[in-house]
C-alpha cells in the first residue's frame, strides 16, 4: 500500500495551529483536542498506524512543515510492528526559523520475516530546533529480529549535522559490544535544543557532541523500557535540557 501524508503547523498570535493536515491510510494523522490543547502554545498531534503495518508493500511517506515560531510534539499512540516483506517509511521534516519539533514515536518491533527500511530526513533554520527519538526492537519475545535498515539526515542551512544508519538483523553485527552488545533493544534520540555540552556515559548509555551544534544519546537494553529509561537519562544529562520541556500526555477525543 502506498500512502502520502501532509502536515502544516503555523504560528498564530501565541499559539500553533495545524494549517494542514492530509492523512492516507494506513497513517492516521489525530491532533490533540480538548481544553489541555487549548491552553497549550505547541500543537501536538498523534502518529496512528493500523495494527497490519508495515507490511509487504507499504511505502507511507509524511511531509512536515513547521513554520517559523511555531512548535510540533509529534507522537506515537502504541508500538508499530514491522511485519513480513518489504516494507519503507520516510520522514521529512522542514523547520523554519525559531521553530521547534519533538518526534517521540513509539518503538518499532522488527519481526523475523520483515525486511523493513526508514528514512528521516530534517532540515533546519539555524534557529530551529528538533527532539527525534527512535527505540528499535530486534524481534518479539523469543524470535530473532528481522532487517532492518534505518537512516537519519539532519542538515542545516543544507550543511549536514548528522548523518547515520542504524542495521538490525545480523546476529554477528548485534553480539558485538560496538552495536547491540548482545541485548535486545537500540534507542537514540537527536538533541538539537538550547547550549551544547560535552560527552557523557553511563551504564548502558552515552551522549556524544554532534561536530556542529547539538547531541546524539545512544542507549541498549533488554526491553523497550529500560532502554527509554537509559535515554531519559542520558537526555537529563544534556545542559540544554530543561525540566519545561515535556511530552504532553496523551488525549486522543
Amino acid at each position: 500500500m502506498r500512502a502520502r501524508a501532509v502536515l502544516t503547523v503555523e504560528r498564530v498570535g501565541e499559539r500553533s495551529v495545524v494549517r494542514e493536515l492530509r492523512s492516507q491510510s494506513p497513517l492516521s494523522l489525530v491532533p490533540r483536542r480538548g481544553t489541555a490543547a487549548a491552553y497549550d502554545s505547541a500543537v501536538t498531534v498523534h502518529l496512528v498506524g493500523s495494527a497490519s503495518t508495515p507490511l509487504a508493500g507499504d511505502d507511507v511517506e509524511l511531509a512536515v512543515r513547521v513554520g517559523p515560531g511555531a512548535d510540533l510534539v509529534l507522537t506515537g499512540v502504541a508500538a508499530a510492528v514491522a511485519l513480513a516483506g518489504p516494507s519503507t517509511l520516510t520522514m521529512r521534516f522542514e523547520i523554519a526559523e525559531g521553530a521547534s519539533v519533538q518526534y517521540l514515536p513509539e518503538p518499532t518491533v522488527i519481526t523475523s520475516r520483515a525486511d523493513h527500511h526508514t528514512l528521516v530526513h530534517a532540515e533546519l533554520h539555524e534557529t530551529a530546533r528538533l527532539r527525534a527519538r527512535e527505540i528499535l526492537v530486534a524481534g518479539r519475545s523469543g524470535e530473532p529480529s528481522g532487517r532492518y535498515r534505518g537512516t537519519t539526515r539532519v542538515t542545516q542551512e543544507h550543511r549536514p549535522l548528522l548523518h547515520q544508519t542504524q542495521d538490525l538483523g545480523d546476529p554477528v553485527l548485534q553480539a558485538s559490544p560496538a552495536h547491540l552488545a548482545g541485548r535486545r533493544v537500540l534507542g537514540t534520540e537527536i538533541l538539537l535544543w538550547g547550549a551544547d555540552g560535552p560527552a557523557a556515559a553511563g551504564d548502558w548509555w552515552a551522549l556524544t557532541p554532534l561536530a556542529v551544534r547539538g547531541s546524539l544519546a545512544t542507549a541498549v537494553g533488554p526491553d523497550a523500557v529500560s532502554t527509554q529509561r537509559a535515554l531519559a537519562e542520558a537526555v537529563a544529562t544534556h545542559p540544554g535540557w530543561t525540566a519545561e520541556v515535556l511530552t504532553p500526555p496523551l488525549e486522543v477525543s
